[in-house]
């Protein structure tokens, strides 16, 4: 499956000099994993974002946002994000944020 090119260079833009930021291909997409945790990613044209449990039934709630299930296994706390979520720099800046953030509070791999 192809992922959105652009989309990626967004992020990379955004986080690419952040520190522990890696790539990883991985969900048929590409990965943005921060000290070896995954914190956001693309999946064909949708963003890949790992919000945590604690985080999940908020973030869901905002607009573009659902339920990460590739495998019939939903998994809460990552979700999967359209185009109409992420619409602004604004918008993509803040999913990039809880992604970053959440991927920075667990230990290190």
């Amino acid at each position: 499956m192809a992922y959105n090119e652009h989309l990626a260079d967004d992020i990379r833009a955004e986080i690419g000099s952040h520190p522990g930021v890696t790539e990883r291909e991985m969900f048929g997409g590409i990965a943005f994993m921060v000290n070896g945790n995954m914190a956001v990613g693309v999946s064909g044209d949708e963003l890949m974002v790992r919000v945590g449990k604690d985080a999940h039934d908020e973030a869901i709630q905002l607009p573009g946002a659902r339920l990460f299930d590739m495998t019939g296994r939903p998994m809460k706390g990552w979700l999967l994000v359209s185009t109409a979520g992420w619409s602004t720099d604004d918008d993509l800046r803040a999913w990039i944020d809880r992604g970053v953030s959440f991927a920075e509070s667990l230990p290190a791999k």
